[in-house]
């Protein structure tokens, strides 16, 4: 038998099936789009006081339909892959398998617990794959010695959750999310109990060191990593701290069965007031090179501090997808989805991205790419330093790990050098090596250079979620980190890695439009914004916006709205989700739009015209008991005073000022007037508007808890929104 015969693909692509009905179904939209556009063009009341009204909403209308016809570049081609793990052993014994290096990054003790981070070190660790192929490192850019003092006794437990895991095949490898799911294994209880005991004893010791804010007098003669700190330390000014603290290549770093354990590394990169750190993007840059010089493993897992593993197979499925030889050569990286462990069943502030993560990600990945995003993906090693396709042979072949035989000391001393602040001086890290610096989603720019650069990425999705973390539980945290995205990716669309003309060339157009799928999250801000001010205005002093019901113009408008909508719900549906999940989905989505997208609209254009600096919003990942009970109720925590509170309070009582003036006129209208009056379409929107914002309005007027608006954002809104509707009386009347 050939060499072509006996092939067997280590993953197979199927599509989606009924792509073809949908793209019939898109084009009848597509027509009602631009009959919606040419009737605003062509019934605009040139001369009147109302002209620049229908301008506006022109404009706005414009920019809903071309973001539209971007989204549907990413559910043309939806394809799903399958790993076939069992063929990759069956191909590969465990000598051959390549080495993998994981990267877990955190930045704050405060706002990231310690115990959070080392869990999923811990999830890493134990992995069902060769360990002495495994290296793992903490990236702490916070610096912090209880960070460091947490990873030491972790390292001391793994030595007995390692061999746990691997005897009883558990596949929830984090001790915090294994033992809350109160899974005893009943053959074997003793041993269970036995190491749950051990987990609990490591937690309450570091617990009680972080709730002290310093080290046990005795600490630090346990390892010699702790004398790295001294009273000058700071998170922001301090030296390189790298600290192997096991050594994978140590025949005496072994599990309590005698099995080899995985490398596990402490880096703290170097950062000084007068040198700039990139934030995230500088940390996993600082982990490429001090990886490089201790383990140089051909491939790359990067997590965040709060993204466990929540599959023993993980790995060993990814590499199917770069191992494979016919179709494994070109693939730069493999990206997951970001799943959560803490979603409510109608997931009320929308963090779970159903459809994002079923059908927007794996569309793109029709077109050869997918969306970096920061964790839960794995990368080629070469193509995080730089590499094009057409210049890397791509070879996944294990490669020798440098200088071996030198002593940990002396490998500890060599990678300081490559984390210190000036290292990158004068060198093409940022730019044409590592992670892009400069944008706030340095991982959204990083996988469209390396799109540019040649290689292909694959999204996947498993039916068991592969990594998992923690949903923010409070509508400020989740507002702040819908604001730095936002921003960060118009950076991105405004910048020189512009799909459009840094990929012009060298990636399709299915790409291009993809990638600014999210890039132009914030710009639509200024469309809704325009549809949910101008409308409840126009509506109050009575100024007709739509044609009446019964014109035939009325149904494009008509069957846009509920063809759109209604296919978002049979999404929604098909995700597992709850219609309440959907309709939770559409509030979070204004609100969104009104508040967060705006503010990162605006501070990406201020970036873009050197009036602001960027920076790093780390989202807490900490919430209180009052909050949490909230949050299992699907209670919206408003989180007190802020501007963001204020705009949407405004918004929502313009709404009704709107509602009650238009209902008022069409009280005092007779039956000829009304059956022709232009201005109900605007009362059904303003009344959706309305039964969207009812949280608002029960946050301002029948709630009383922490989590409610306080009254003084209710007089700002009230001021605001009456203030809105005599400006806008003066300028039309």
């Amino acid at each position: 038998m050939g060499e072509e015969e006996s092939y067997i693909s280590l993953f197979e692509t199927k599509e989606a099936r009924f792509r073809g009905l949908y793209k019939v179904f898109a084009s009848t939209i597509f027509v009602a789009i631009t009959f919606i556009w040419f009737y605003r063009v062509a019934n605009m009341p040139l001369g009147s006081g109302s002209c620049w009204v229908w301008i506006i909403l022109f404009f706005s209308e414009l920019g809903f339909g071309l973001y539209w016809i971007i989204t549907q570049s990413l559910r043309w081609t939806i394809p799903y892959q399958t790993p076939f793990k069992h063929s990759l052993s069956l191909r590969y014994d465990e000598e051959k398998l390549p080495g993998v290096d994981i990267f877990v990054c955190t930045a704050d003790p405060k706002l990231e617990p310690p115990m959070m981070a080392i869990n999923t070190v811990l999830s890493a660790m134990a992995y069902n794959y060769p360990s002495n192929k495994l290296s793992v490192y903490l990236s702490d850019d916070g610096a912090s010695n209880l960070t460091f003092f947490a990873l030491f006794k972790a390292s001391i437990f793994s030595r007995h959750w390692v061999p746990f895991c691997r005897t009883f095949n558990v596949e929830t490898t984090s001790p915090e999310a294994y033992f809350s799911i109160q899974n005893t294994v009943a053959q074997n209880r003793q041993e269970w109990l036995s190491i749950k005991k051990l987990y609990e004893d490591m937690k309450n010791e570091i617990e009680a060191v972080v709730a002290k804010g310093k080290l046990p007098e005795n600490v630090g003669n346990q390892h010699m990593g702790f004398s790295e700190w001294n009273p000058e330390t700071t998170q922001q000014d301090h030296h390189p701290i790298v600290q192997m603290i096991i050594d994978g290549r140590d025949t005496n770093a072994v599990d309590e069965d005698g099995f080899r354990l995985p490398t596990v590394v402490y880096v703290a990169r170097e950062k000084r007031h007068n040198y700039p750190h990139h934030f995230k993007a500088g940390a996993i840059n600082a982990l490429i090179r001090v990886s490089s010089e201790i383990s140089n493993a051909p491939f790359i897992l990067n997590l965040d501090c709060d993204m466990y593993s929540n599959s023993a197979d993980t790995i060993r499925e990814i590499l199917c997808f770069f191992m494979d030889e016919k179709n494994g050569h070109d693939i730069a990286y493999v990206q997951f989805p970001q799943c959560y462990n803490n979603i409510t069943k109608n997931d009320h502030y929308a963090n779970a991205y159903y459809v994002i993560n079923k059908f927007e990600l794996a569309g793109l990945s029709g077109h050869g790419a997918s969306l970096y995003c920061g964790t839960g993906c794995l990368h080629r090693r070469e193509s995080l330093s730089g590499a094009y396709l057409r210049d890397c042979k791509a070879k996944w072949e294990m490669k020798p790990k440098p200088n071996d035989n030198r002593t940990v000391h002396e490998l500890n001393e060599a990678s300081k050098a490559l984390a210190t602040c000036t290292y990158e001086q004068g060198t093409q890290w940022g730019k044409e090596m590592g992670l892009v610096y400069g944008i706030p989603v340095e991982d959204i720019a990083t996988g469209l250079v390396i799109s540019c650069r040649g290689w292909k990425s694959i999204y996947y999705n498993p039916e068991r979620k592969a990594f998992v973390g923690v949903a923010p539980t409070t509508l400020d945290v989740v507002s702040v980190q819908h604001k730095r995205w936002s921003e960060g990716m118009f950076q991105v669309f405004l910048s020189k890695y512009c799909p459009f003309i840094y990929g012009h060339g060298k990636i399709n157009l299915g790409i291009q439009m993809g990638y600014c799928n999210f890039l132009l999250w914030a710009p639509m801000s200024l469309s809704t914004l325009c549809y949910v001010i101008v409308s409840p205005v126009c509506l109050l002093h009575g100024i007709p916006l739509f044609p009446q019901l019964s014109s035939i113009w009325f149904l494009p408008f008509a069957y846009a709205f509920v063809a759109n909508n209604g296919y978002s719900l049979c999404e929604y549906l098909s995700c597992g989700s709850t219609v309440k999940g959907w309709w939770n989905m559409v509030r979070m989505r204004l609100f969104h739009r009104t508040t967060s997208y705006l503010f990162g609209f605006i501070g990406a254009v201020t970036k873009q015209l050197g009036l602001s600096q960027t920076n790093f919003a780390i989202t807490d990942k900490v919430a209180t008991v009052d909050v949490q009970k909230r949050y299992e109720q699907e209670v919206i925590d408003f989180g007190g005073s802020s501007v963001m509170s204020t705009i949407l309070s405004t918004v929502a009582f313009l709404n009704v000022f709107g509602l009650v003036g238009g209902i008022r006129r069409i009280i005092m209208m007779d039956i000829i007037e009304f059956r022709s009056s232009q201005l109900m379409v605007q009362i059904i929107l303003s009344s959706l508007i309305v039964v969207i914002n009812l949280p608002v309005h029960e946050a301002l007027f029948i709630r009383s808890d922490k989590g409610c608006i306080p009254s003084s954002v209710m007089l700002k809104s009230i001021v605001l929104a009456s203030f809105t509707c005599w400006i806008a009386s003066l300028g039309t009347f």
